[in-house]
């Protein structure tokens, strides 16, 4: 039986045989891009349970993180595991290889920002308050950006893409189901978009992550001066001594916040508004402040004023005097903190610190 018999038989005029060639042609399609993918996804799960496997096997217990501190563990007198929450603005960070799982997919040819959004519509749910920070940046070819990186604008054109999830934060090290599904989205847009990947092995940036849990923990400081005062200092006379030494009140009207260079170096514990203080106590969070800032020098003088202007003296966390001597314990504590942050390749202060400490 021939083609022209079939379609009589059928009932079909050449425009319906066409369509209808064309229609099969196109779940075919769609039939080898699912498999393609399901084998993607199948190779990354696999790839995690081995290492999942191995982890097992040589450590029955794995770390909850830098998160999990031992609230009664205290490195000086005025040393504290850190426990508030990061200020900065996440927004304008940029993908950085030291923190992230990066995994670029180069195009044959430039590729409409329009078409990667569309096919990356149903990565929203990755955004979640548990989830792992991830990001997207694209290389723009178009003629008046000077092929830079920078998040994807519909109309632009870009001939790189690459996509990065944190690898650990103040919640611990990413989880290995959290990290294989990422690859894997990763590599079915690849096979969607028709691009070349480079991905890091999933087993690979486990132990990246683990690494920089480790290295975290050992420098997620919160550093804390307390002046108490004789009489308790009204609130009246804390508010105006405060404004008068450049502390901001925070918009909850709880906290105190010292500036430099427009962003909060150290502030105060909560207060009781319109209640008479106590003790006034200062922190400052070592991994989020530059060692430029010389911050500790400045909360320590700020703290002198204060009990100075207000009859008040310099304790530690149990109401002892702080000595000269323990503040040089300090001093000495703290170089050795910024200078193991320096090693590690996350400088206190830079934006890898600020994503990687929140």
């Amino acid at each position: 039986m021939n083609l022209e018999q079939l379609m009589t038989m059928l009932g079909l005029s050449d425009l319906q045989f066409a369509l209808a060639v064309i229609g099969l042609l196109i779940l075919i399609a769609v039939a080898i891009l699912n498999v393609k993918y399901a084998r993607a996804l199948r190779k990354a799960r696999a790839e995690a349970e081995d290492y999942l496997a191995e982890r097992v096997v040589r450590e029955p217990t794995f770390g909850a993180g830098f998160a999990d501190p031992n609230p009664g563990q205290q490195v000086e007198p005025s040393f504290k595991e850190a426990a508030l929450p990061v200020k900065a603005d996440m927004v304008g960070f940029a993908i950085d290889p030291r923190i992230d799982c990066v995994i670029t997919l180069r195009f044959s040819q430039p590729i409409t920002g329009s078409e990667i959004l569309k096919e990356m519509h149903s990565w929203d749910d990755l955004s979640t308050p548990s989830s792992a920070r991830w990001m997207c940046e694209g290389l723009n070819v178009d003629q008046d950006s000077s092929e830079q990186w920078g998040l994807l604008e519909p109309d632009s054109t870009y001939s790189e893409l690459q996509l990065a999830i944190q690898l650990a934060s103040r919640r611990g090290p990413i989880g290995v189901l959290e990290l294989s599904d990422f690859c894997s989205r990763a590599q079915a847009l690849a096979l969607t978009l028709g691009a070349q990947i480079d991905m890091p092995s999933v087993s690979t940036m486990l132990e990246k992550a683990k690494d920089l849990d480790a290295m975290a923990a050992e420098s997620d400081i919160q550093l804390s001066i307390n002046v108490l005062f004789d009489e308790a200092c009204a609130w009246t006379k804390l508010d105006s001594l405060m404004s008068q030494r450049g502390f901001i009140l925070s918009r909850s009207g709880r906290t105190y916040d010292y500036f430099s260079n427009r962003a909060p170096i150290f502030s105060s514990t909560d207060l009781n508004p319109g209640k008479p203080v106590q003790q006034l106590t200062l922190l400052l969070e070592l991994p989020l402040i530059s060692f430029d800032e010389k911050a500790f020098e400045r909360m320590l003088t700020e703290g002198l004023e204060i009990a100075e202007a207000a009859h008040g003296r310099l304790v530690d966390d149990n109401g002892i005097n702080l000595s000269e001597i323990s503040i040089q314990s300090i001093r000495q504590h703290l170089d050795g903190l910024y200078e193991n942050l320096e090693r590690s390749g996350v400088p206190a202060g830079s934006s890898a610190a600020s994503r990687l400490f929140s």
